[in-house]
């Protein structure tokens, strides 16, 4: 098809088609069909293709000659530009596979000719071209990444940046060029560094300036005056601490604070290509930070009762509203909170190891792992969740089995009641150490687990989902290890299982409909709702998981399984960013609707209404759901072809 352009001069349309990316993909034969139930359109300089808030045309709009702008219209009515189109370009796609309204103007920046190709036939050829179809997709992950970032970034009015230091930068807080000695300094002139230059701690440094050692002022309290040493003549070298805790400039705000929470120090040194720039204390970010999630750290770590420990977690609440009023990314959200709780629970489990002993009851018999399953185990844990929880415990003779495995029986009911108390809700299913059947020697566990995977039942395949994403989080961590090594080896020699696993994933699909629309619920409680979980995060992390037991990846976070499935190529770099995309946007929307019904008074329930979504949001949700049906379609052509 010849076309006449706007300057005069004739241009063949189904060359043109074939430097469009990504039409460049497709067979002549292809593209010449679709030049025949295609049309050109023209629009002249400064008219509409269409405005914000018009009827989906159905179409996609390929510009041969000319130039676009996308628009949106603000608060005040007022058109913002915010994109352009060029030749060879394309626009409107958005929309294109569903009925929704345009959520932006496209207008004409210059005299403008296009291809403009319908619905159907594109359908068509999405599904018969396969690398079309991957190209197309990252296309679309493009666009639903850009909205998820404006949807995190957008600042409420008035707000800057210094209103957020979950967001600041290291080095922006650290104190820089810190206070260095080199290892043969004597204590009295380690002293007057501190008091000179108004620090708590001395970076020990070789020659080189590269640290060796830090020294605090616990050091030298602890290590020198409380022994009676300081008439001695002491250097640095032999009072320093060698196991330094680093950070780069360049890290935020929480990474800082989550390893000083995860290894109960007050000093990190920053480090920057191998060169020591400054150090960074606990002082320095409770001064940055106005919530006090430090101290509620250290109000956690004094209590010695699970009263007290009831009445220091209402706290991380706290911390969890922050977050989202600093537009964190809910990657950030999840580590930060579910460290918190971590720390809470090995205080319950502290704080009950004494009540037993106290009772008679005595020291564990034998060493264990307590574990936690579930979003917990997933380190995806935002708000106090059910108890997903367990016990691995060694070995032991089979004359005591039943002693050792009632002492650990008492045990567990006290830490569950505990975290209970705490706000842990007991689960309604009873997946809970205090339930004998998840209270098992790492023999016994070892036993459980070949069962499920030689009577592949509808019931064992449950247990399976449950206990798959366990991790250890206190006592001896080799136990929960080794049991994690049986299980990645047993489930890689079974292909028939992991097509169970992904039978039973797709046995419920995204609920999407035939034009793409996310299709809500009809039940009288939850009517025009969709449950974020059930409906699109439970299928994302099943396939996931199922990816990564083929793969032998012991992650049990979904962020850290696609990243470790991506070096592994089992994913395409375009469909792992439209996947991790996806589950920010999800996990995002989960947190805040959570939030929200719990300052009204409700129990989150994971439900949220499409239709009362700003047109951004709603776009970004529904380009989710796109993603997880994806990744749906992956894992049944992966392991259907699998199993063979």
């Amino acid at each position: 098809m010849k076309l006449l352009l706007h300057n005069g001069q004739s241009t063949d349309v189904t060359s043109i088609l074939r430097k469009v990316t990504p039409f460049h993909l497709l067979d002549t034969e292809v593209i010449e069909t679709i030049i025949e139930k295609a049309e050109i359109r023209e629009f002249p300089k400064g008219s509409y293709v269409f405005r914000q808030g018009d009827p989906s045309l159905q179409t996609l709009f390929v510009i041969v000659s000319g130039s676009a702008e996308v628009t949106v219209l603000n608060e005040q009515d007022r058109e913002v530009v915010v994109g352009r189109r060029n030749e060879l370009d394309f626009f409107g796609e958005t929309v294109f596979l569903s009925e929704e309204p345009y959520s932006a103007c496209v207008r004409a920046a210059e005299d403008l000719t296009c291809i403009v190709i319908p619905n159907e036939i594109f359908e068509n050829i999405l599904s018969h071209n396969a690398d079309f179809t991957s190209a197309f997709s990252r296309i679309l992950a493009d666009r639903m990444r850009n909205v998820y970032f404006a949807l995190i970034t957008e600042n409420e009015p008035g707000h800057t940046p210094i209103d957020q230091p979950m967001r600041k930068r290291v080095a922006n807080l650290m104190s820089a060029p810190p206070v260095i000695c080199p290892p043969e300094d004597e204590i009295q002139a380690i002293a007057e560094k501190m008091t000179s230059g108004g620090v708590s701690s001395v970076v020990v440094v070789d020659k080189d300036e590269k640290p060796l050692g830090i020294i605090t002022e616990k050091d030298l309290v602890g290590k020198i005056l409380a022994r009676g040493d300081f008439l001695k003549r002491i250097t640095a070298s032999t009072i320093m601490s060698t196991k330094l805790l680093t950070v780069a400039p360049g890290a935020f705000y929480y990474e800082a604070l989550l390893i000083m929470v995860r290894n109960k120090v007050k000093h990190l040194v920053v480090i920057d290509n191998n060169k020591l720039v400054g150090i960074v204390t606990i002082r320095d970010l409770m001064i940055s930070r106005s919530t006090g999630a430090l101290s509620i750290v250290n109000s956690i770590e004094e209590q010695t009762t699970i009263e007290g420990l009831a009445k220091a977690s209402k706290e991380i609440d706290k911390v969890l509203q922050a977050l989202v009023a600093e537009n964190a990314t809910s990657r950030e959200i999840l580590k930060i909170i579910t460290e918190f709780f971590d720390r809470l629970t090995r205080k319950v489990i502290q704080v009950c190891e004494r009540e037993m002993i106290r009772e008679g009851h005595g020291a564990p018999p034998v060493a264990y792992s307590w574990i936690t399953m579930g979003s917990s185990g997933r380190q995806e844990q935002f708000v106090k969740t059910d108890q997903d929880n367990g016990i691995i415990y060694e070995n032991v003779p089979d004359d005591k089995e039943e002693e050792v495995a009632q002492y650990f029986h008492v045990f567990a009911e006290k830490v569950v009641e505990g975290l209970y108390q705490c706000g842990f809700a007991k689960c309604k299913g009873n997946v809970m150490a205090s339930n004998p059947f998840w209270c098992r020697s790492f023999k016994n566990w070892r036993e459980v687990i070949t069962e499920w995977l030689n009577k592949l039942d509808s019931e064992n395949v449950r247990m399976m989902t449950i206990f798959l994403d366990f991790r250890h989080v206190y006592g001896k961590k080799s136990l929960c290890d080794l049991l994690r090594n049986f299980v990645t080896r047993s489930f890689q020699k079974s292909s028939t299982v992991l097509l169970f696993l992904a039978k039973d994933d797709l046995n419920h699909r995204v609920p999407l409909n035939f034009f793409k629309q996310i299709i809500t619920e009809k039940s009288k409680e939850h009517r025009n709702m969709v449950n974020l979980k059930g409906a699109a995060c439970v299928h994302m992390v099943d396939c996931l998981r199922i990816f990564s037991l083929r793969e032998g990846i012991v992650d049990t976070n979904t962020f850290s399984r696609l990243e470790q499935l991506a070096k592994r190529r089992v994913f395409s770099p375009d469909d792992t960013e439209m996947f991790a995309s996806a589950y920010e946007t999800l996990m995002m929307f989960r947190i805040r609707q959570s939030l929200y019904q719990l300052s009204i008074g409700k129990q989150p329930d994971n439900y949220i209404n499409p239709n009362e979504l700003s047109k951004k949001d709603k776009a970004a949700l529904r380009e989710a759901f796109l993603a997880v049906d994806r990744l749906q379609n992956l894992t049944g052509h992966a392991f259907y072809a699998f199993v063979g």
